[in-house]
């Protein structure tokens, strides 16, 4: 059996523009779906769609924390959290 893979993620449309922070246990699947704007919500009323920021988990549990602390945090500490990892802001699903 493959363990499954619990991704929080952050999408933007741009550096100075709406974030949205999701988590998905099939992230492919997930950012599709931003990206057809099938799912109508917060990212699609603002276009966001390209994927800026991942982190990984096995646990679903640590996952779903780590969401809620990230939704918590100040403007500023998420940009600094993406460009420590993606300072281009790439969309990280190609």
């Amino acid at each position: 059996m493959t363990a499954r893979i619990y991704a929080v993620y952050i999408l933007a449309t741009r550096k100075d523009g709406p974030l949205y922070i999701g988590i998905t246990n099939d992230l492919e699947r997930r950012v599709s779906e931003h990206k057809a704007y099938v799912i109508k919500g917060h990212a699609a009323k603002y276009n966001i769609d390209r994927l800026v920021y991942v982190e990984t988990f096995d646990d679903p549990n640590q996952a779903i924390e780590r969401e809620k602390v990230l939704k918590t945090w100040r403007r500023h500490w998420k940009v600094a959290l993406i460009e420590k990892e993606n300072p281009a802001w790439s969309d990280l699903a190609g």
